[in-house]
C-alpha cells in the first residue's frame, strides 16, 4: 500500500457459529443485505477462492472495485488485494491516482469467542475514503450481526 496512514480497525462478537458468519457475510443475497450500509444494491461477481479477481459493484454494475483474493481459508479468514476502480466498466488499476494507494488490503478474521464469532475487519484506508469507511463500516458490521443473528445460514455453493 503507498499509504502512510494507518488502518482502520474494527471488532463485533457475533452470536452466531464461525461458518454461519462467514457464509452470511459472503454469500448471496445476505453480502447485498449488510454491504447496503457502504452502498445500497452493491454486489459482487467473481469468486472468494484465493487467487480470483472479484469486483465489487454499484447498483449499475459499472462503478466500484477491483481485487483479488489474497488469501481465503473458509470461516478462518480472508483477505482481498484491492488493485484499482471501475469507471463506466472499465478496470481502472494503473491511473495515478490508483498508483497512489493500490494495493491495500481488507482482512477478515473469524475467530471463536464467548459462545459465538469474533469478527475483526482490518482494513487500509484508500484513497480519499477514510471519513467515509469510519462511518459505515460500524453500520456494516450491525447489519451483518443482524443477520447472522436472526437469518439461517445461506445455501448454495461454497463462498
Amino acid at each position: 500500500m503507498n499509504t502512510t496512514r494507518p488502518p482502520l480497525h474494527y471488532r463485533i462478537l457475533i452470536h452466531a457459529p464461525r461458518e454461519h458468519v462467514w457464509r452470511t457475510m459472503l454469500h448471496s443475497p445476505t453480502y447485498e443485505r449488510w454491504t447496503a450500509a457502504f452502498c445500497e444494491g452493491s454486489r459482487y461477481e467473481g469468486s472468494w477462492d484465493t487467487g480470483s479477481t472479484i469486483r465489487f459493484l454499484g447498483p449499475q454494475g459499472d462503478e466500484g472495485m477491483v481485487a483479488t483474493i489474497a488469501e481465503h481459508r473458509p470461516a478462518a479468514f480472508v483477505s482481498i488485494r484491492h488493485l484499482g476502480h471501475i469507471h463506466g466498466g472499465v478496470d481502472d488499476t494503473t491511473s495515478e491516482a490508483v498508483r497512489a494507494w493500490a494495493p491495500c488490503h481488507e482482512n477478515y478474521t473469524f475467530t471463536d469467542a464467548d459462545g459465538g464469532t469474533l469478527l475483526q475487519v482490518d482494513a487500509d484506508v484508500f484513497g480519499d475514503f477514510e471519513a467515509f469507511l469510519a462511518e459505515h463500516w460500524p453500520l456494516a458490521l450491525q447489519a451483518l450481526k443482524t443477520l447472522c443473528e436472526t437469518t439461517p445460514t445461506p445455501s448454495g455453493d461454497t463462498a
